[in-house]
């Protein structure tokens, strides 16, 4: 069986303790590799050859930063195939979704953090004839990073890219879950002449690996992304300590349907917004909400296409839905269907768990999810499902639509369908989330700021944002 290692200091290496974890490939429900169980010393030895690799680092010139970071972009690109692959073993997605998406995003993250660090400008302003002040900024030095399980690659890449780019070093964690194209992408690194110690990459569970980096005190700030009840124990231990906080936390995001919508076009991206990574994604439009006037007719066109999604193998072309990520978080959310059955929920299809033949035979499978009749305000319309389960709900006006869109402690993304405009802007102005997509999902521009409202995080990620979040602002006034 394969072992992952850590990557230290320029080198891949094994933990410590010399202490190991199973981790599964969720399609087969079987271990196929080993994870290094880190703890406190690994982080240690990966915070001083940070340390060290600092200085060098931060004073390269971003020209030069930024040609390593593209060299590594480069070499994303001609291994498609093997991480998308190794994406897919980990995670459960399909293939096809890592190769299409992940794994591209990746290597478009380091592209775009490897040029945008050159273009970064400063401020200055003249105060009439007496002064000039000006905003330099520095890297704030070493970096936490740690990143979730359900796009791997993607968001670890997401989080690192900003702050190598801006000059930081790097302590990262993946999740212990998904920790396969983080290894890979260590040896990308090597391959591609990172200095040793600008970015270190520890493996281990967050209560150990994880907390010994937000608790490290020369570890000066910390992004994650991941569940709200994490980043809420992340805070308690990092704000005394005074560290810089970027938290992506979770989501139960409204997709609003008017009458007046394109109707292919929403029912067709809202079954990509409710399923796609089998609903793993914080973005997912989990609560569906139609005008009256339209609801029937969608439920019954949501309902039918939504049987027609084939749930298999994901190595298999033809998978639209793959395994859910462990048998653990299968379990969540088969539990969150029964909540829905006693809260008065009708399930229109899916709700069980889904056996294949096969090598998929003991994968974490369940059937794609929809259910209508519930109240806005009960716990499955209020809770973080992350899984394939989405809820359907008629509404009659704006008023009463962006009550229920804005009823949950969640804040982090929203999509509109209509082809008013001033409907548009109105109702994308009054909705408590961070990120809108009217008449579309998921679409990026990396230059935006990114990031929630309320119990969906704190801080943005994303284009100059990400910039600025590594770096510190120090003003210099030169009296005239």
């Amino acid at each position: 069986m394969q072992k992952i290692l850590n990557y230290i200091n320029g080198a891949l290496v094994e933990p410590v303790s010399g202490n190991y974890l199973e981790n599964y490939n969720p399609a087969e429900g079987k271990p196929y590799s080993l994870v290094p169980d880190s703890d406190a010393q690994d982080v240690q030895h990966a915070t001083e050859a940070a340390q060290r690799a600092f200085g060098a680092w931060s004073a390269m010139p971003v020209e030069k930063r930024s040609a390593i970071l593209q060299k590594i972009a480069d070499l994303i690109d001609r291994d498609l195939e093997k991480l998308a692959l190794a994406e897919s073993t980990d995670q459960g997605k399909p293939v096809k979704l890592a190769k299409a998406v992940d794994i591209p995003r990746a290597s478009a993250n380091m592209r775009f953090f490897a040029t945008a660090a050159i273009h970064f400008s400063s401020e200055a302003h003249i105060t009439g004839q007496e002064a000039i002040n000006y905003t330099t900024r520095t890297p704030v030095g070493v970096a936490g990073c740690i990143s979730p399980w359900n796009l791997p690659l993607y968001l670890f890449t997401w989080k690192i890219a900003p702050a190598l780019a801006a000059g930081c070093t790097v302590v990262a964690k993946p999740s212990e879950l998904t920790p396969m194209t983080a290894f890979l992408f260590s040896k990308l690194c090597l391959e591609a002449g990172l200095p040793p110690g600008v970015l270190n990459i520890v493996h281990g569970l967050g209560q150990k690996a994880g907390q010994a980096i937000i608790e490290h005190p020369d570890i000066t700030a910390i992004s994650f992304t991941g569940g709200t009840v994490t980043g809420k124990k992340i805070a308690a231990t990092a704000a005394p300590m005074f560290k810089k906080l970027s938290l992506e936390l979770g989501g139960k995001n409204p997709n609003i349907i008017f009458a007046d919508c394109d109707f292919e076009n929403a029912v067709s991206t809202s079954i990509h917004s409710s399923f796609s990574n089998q609903g793993e994604i914080c973005l997912c439009g989990s609560r569906i909400f139609v005008e009256r006037a339209i609801y029937n007719r969608f439920v019954e066109e949501f309902v039918s296409r939504t049987k027609k999604l084939v749930v298999g193998d994901p190595q298999d072309e033809q998978t639209k839905v793959g395994a859910l990520v462990s048998e653990a978080h299968l379990k969540k959310v088969l539990g969150y269907i029964d909540l829905a059955k006693q809260e008065g929920g009708t399930i229109h299809t899916g709700g069980k768990q889904l056996k294949l033949n096969g090598r998929c035979a003991d994968g974490y499978f369940m059937e794609p999810t929809i259910i209508t009749g519930l109240s806005h305000s009960c716990r499955t319309n209020q809770e973080e499902i992350f899984g394939p389960v989405v809820t359907i709900m008629p509404f009659d006006t704006e008023e009463e639509v962006l009550e229920y869109a804005n009823s949950t402690t969640y804040g982090l993304a929203a999509t509109i369908w209509t082809e008013n405009l001033k409907r548009a802007h109105r109702v994308a102005a009054n909705i408590k989330s961070g990120i809108i997509w009217v008449n579309c999902w998921l679409f990026r521009d990396l230059r935006t700021p990114f990031g929630g409202m309320k119990q969906s995080g704190v801080g943005r990620e994303g284009g100059f944002e990400a910039l600025k979040f590594f770096t510190e602002a120090k003003n210099v006034c030169v009296k005239l």
